[in-house]
């Protein structure tokens, strides 16, 4: 009776150890998913000169959702394959998604939205329509394009796993990127990614800084420019699902080897992604998969008359006076980093950004949550020697812009 007894104990120690023991950290689960949110033939193109239309399609676009849930907070990270959603824009989305359910909790305030920059996409913002004198933006595409994007959240939401986190960082670029304003540029090529029990990817998360313009203003069809080719390789290689995070890209950076044709622009960028694979072959666990997330609603500065008389005229549509609401968010997975810049911004800023994070990846989220034109050193409005001052001066909200957001990041940075 007595050994009975000491085996009882044994055996009640033991399961207590081992369900010590076998207390984690909640696993963090991940969800995701796509839609192609490629425009109509005869719509508006973004970029270069006024009043171009489509007249094909080369490659589909996408709208593409993340929602990752540690067990208490909940975030959606969303990729739009266009020249960049507006503010504006976004509080529509959040105000659809406020009406939907989840399978997390999940606030609609915890969306960030990313726009990949391609010039080959359709006029969501309103400056490449016919003229100055009417909008390019189609608002039938718009609803549809909000819509599509409330919904991948929510059908994420609904299809989430548990999930390990890796990470890779390399450089890339070197003979194709260039900032040709000749002055500081960002090559690095950072990536995250989730994968399933099994160790195959559920998705990644790619930053890179280049404009996507490779066919800006040669063809007239749908594409998602070079970022293409860095799906389909991503895709073909890992599996799974992939978004690509658009960088600093102000300044500003471009491809310098302008001119090549379309099956070239999907080489360079099955390039990228070949550079990006390669990072995750010596991958990183991160030690923490915890989340945070906060933002922070600005006032910025509306310098820029023009802007104000376009969105007077309802070219713009959104509200300009002297401020403009935007927002930026600092939002992290445990020791990956991750700040939004509400338009193209100068590498300066992100580089300066980067500085403020830990030493996890770090990821610089330009064209997130707004899309307000060239973000610049302040030198660019003193002095219109600096090359290409006279146009970036002229497409960007004004001189005081890229210090007050900055100043704002760090005050989120150590919230």
């Amino acid at each position: 009776m007595k050994n009975l007894i000491l085996k009882l104990i044994f055996c009640i120690a033991l399961f207590s150890c081992n369900a010590s023991s076998e207390k984690k950290e909640y696993p963090l689960k991940v969800g995701v998913s796509k839609a192609v949110i490629t425009p109509k033939i005869g719509s508006f193109i973004a970029g270069d000169k006024q009043d171009r239309h489509f007249t094909g399609v080369l490659d589909d676009l996408y709208a593409k959702a993340i929602v990752v849930f540690d067990g208490n907070t909940a975030f959606a990270l969303v990729t739009v394959d266009c020249i960049g959603l507006l503010y504006s824009d976004l509080l529509k989305i959040r105000e659809a998604a406020a009406k939907l359910d989840y399978g997390v909790p999940f606030p609609p305030e915890n969306i960030v939205v990313s726009s990949t920059h391609t010039h080959a996409g359709p006029d969501v913002v309103g400056i490449w329509g016919k003229d100055y004198t009417q909008t390019g933006v189609d608002p039938e595409y718009m609803e549809f394009l909000i819509n599509t994007v409330v919904n991948q959240i929510q059908i994420a939401s609904n299809n989430m796993l548990d999930s390990r986190l890796v990470y890779g960082d390399t450089e890339h670029g070197h003979e194709w990127v260039g900032n040709i304003c000749h002055e500081e540029i960002d090559r690095s090529v950072t990536v995250l990614q989730f994968q399933d029990r099994n160790g195959k990817n559920i998705v990644s998360l790619t930053n890179f800084a280049c404009h996507p313009t490779y066919l800006d203003g040669v063809y007239s069809e749908v594409s998602a420019d070079y970022i293409a080719g860095f799906y389909q390789e991503m895709e073909q290689k890992l599996g799974g699902e992939h978004l690509f995070l658009q960088g600093a890209i102000g300044g500003w950076i471009q491809p310098l080897d302008k001119g090549i044709d379309y099956q070239a622009t999907l080489e360079r960028g099955k390039g990228l992604a070949s550079a990006a694979i390669k990072s995750l072959t010596e991958a990183k666990p991160l030690k923490s998969q915890k989340l945070n997330f906060r933002s922070k609603t600005l006032l910025l500065p509306v310098e820029n008359e023009a802007w104000q008389q376009l969105a007077a005229a309802g070219i713009f549509q959104r509200e300009l006076t002297d401020v403009v609401e935007s927002e930026i968010v600092w939002f992290s997975i445990g020791e990956a980093m991750f700040a939004t810049l509400p338009g193209e911004t100068a590498p300066v800023f992100g580089l300066d950004t980067k500085e403020m994070m830990g030493n996890g990846p770090k990821f610089i989220l330009g064209l997130s949550q707004d899309a307000m034109g060239y973000i610049l050193k302040p030198a660019y409005f003193d002095d219109p020697s600096l090359p290409h001052s006279a146009y970036l001066t002229r497409m960007s909200l004004g001189k005081r812009t890229g210090p007050l957001i900055m100043e704002e990041l760090k005050n989120l940075s150590k919230e």
